[in-house]
């Protein structure tokens, strides 16, 4: 009964200076609301990362040129050396044929990939999309099926010829007028390095509509023979990836082990590439996401400090000012206890509104963001409960030193203060 009838005095002083407690508890709902916000939107580009990775396909192990690893020697960064040749790429399709034809078969499919950005003449029209060069297994390792028409096949790759798979938004943007079907036996015209006038090359399918992963379109493609690609698009004679896909996921250790022996075999010990598995590059590609989280968050809880430290002065004027109401409930008979109560109970009432009000705008303004950013958005239940758990425990902390101060004073010195 006691503290009910302490609950209503904290409750009634705070309603008394209603626009003052809401400006002291600004401190702690920016704060809350930066760390939700924080952590939302760092949630969804994990989530990102992480479904555009699942997207190549299942059980792979990439290959890129280029090494960060440590040893001796300066060495390419990351993707970043023309150390990957196709020959690498068909080395390592003799070999795991040759294991296919004995007790171990661990791959399912091989390509080599090249990528260049490039421009699409067609039908009067223009357009500037990413055009790769692959391998016919290059479907079977996206698990992507053609929808009309088909894929090239081995004799296209020995012969470099000029035909292409197209995406959807190709033919959106190129053969608005036709139906997908009717595409196919098309012409198109691509834009290569040193190629006056394009080259031609003639569609012999489209692939089934993937849509978007975040802001990236996955029909916004052109698959060509990466042969074709190298001779008559980009003119260069390295690749920019090899996927190598295993046949189940209890093999994709022994496969990338397998592709990094042979590789250093066949580079004269020189590990000028790096060989990763899925989960190597989802790892890597999230470990700066999350880096950037704390250091944010860090900075958000600073903000919730500062809030702290706001109730603080607020609780402490608030003492002063209330002196001769602080004597006159010790005169009637009131405890030191419910002095001391009354006062910690306004400043977590004050931080834990706040805390509560910054969720609740961490929320409204990380999907808002979410949808202005075109990025997934994640609020993390554990991160509301941590914000308003650290709220309570700000007014607590900071609040104790006003409220004993308050239920230390002297009765009759309290009386006597104007």
């Amino acid at each position: 009964m006691r503290f009910l009838i302490t609950l209503r005095m904290a409750l009634r002083a705070l309603r008394r200076n209603t626009m003052r407690s809401i400006l002291t508890a600004l401190g702690i709902i920016i704060g809350v609301f930066a760390v939700i916000t924080l952590v939302s939107l760092g949630n969804g580009a994990k989530t990102q990362v992480q479904a555009a990775i699942a997207s190549l396909g299942d059980n792979l192990v990439l290959v890129f040129p280029g090494n960060q690893g440590q040893g001796g020697g300066v060495r390419s960064g990351f993707g970043g050396a023309t150390t990957l040749l196709p020959t690498d790429a068909e080395a390592i399709v003799s070999s795991f044929q040759r294991a296919a034809s004995g007790a171990d078969n661990s791959v399912a499919a091989i390509s080599p990939y090249v990528s260049a950005r490039g421009q699409v003449l067609a039908n009067g029209l223009n357009w500037g999309t990413q055009i790769y060069g692959v391998s016919p297994d290059f479907p079977v390792i996206r698990s992507w099926r053609v929808a009309n028409g088909v894929f090239f096949e081995d004799p296209d790759v020995s012969g470099a010829t000029k035909v292409a798979v197209v995406g959807k938004t190709i033919i959106d943007n190129l053969f608005p007028d036709l139906d997908p079907a009717n595409v196919v036996g098309q012409s198109i015209r691509i834009f290569g390095q040193g190629v006056a006038g394009g080259t031609p090359f003639k569609i012999v399918g489209v692939m089934a509509s993937k849509g978007f992963i975040g802001n990236q379109d996955q029909d916004d493609v052109i698959y060509i023979p990466y042969t074709s690609h190298m001779k008559r698009i980009s003119r260069r004679t390295f690749l920019s990836q090899i996927y190598v896909q295993a046949k189940d996921e209890d093999s994709v250790v022994k496969v990338k082990a397998d592709v990094t022996d042979l590789l250093t075999q066949r580079h004269n010990g020189n590990v000028d590439f790096t060989v990763q598995d899925q989960a190597d590059i989802t790892a890597a590609r999230t470990a700066s996401t999350t880096a950037m989280i704390y250091l944010l968050g860090a900075i958000a809880g600073v903000s919730l400090l500062v809030g702290g430290i706001g109730i603080m002065n607020i609780m402490l004027v608030s003492v002063t000012e209330r002196t001769r109401e602080i004597g006159i409930r010790l005169a009637l008979g009131a405890h030191g206890s419910d002095v001391l109560t009354q006062f910690l109970i306004e400043a977590i009432v004050l931080s834990s509104l706040g805390g509560l009000m910054g969720v609740a705008l961490g929320i409204g303004g990380s999907i808002a963001l979410g949808g202005y950013m075109n990025m997934p958005v994640e609020p993390s239940v554990p991160a509301m409960i941590g914000a308003v758990g650290f709220s309570a425990a700000v007014g607590v902390f900071f609040g104790y030193y006003p409220a004993r101060k308050a239920a230390q004073l002297d009765p009759i010195e309290a009386l006597r203060y104007e």
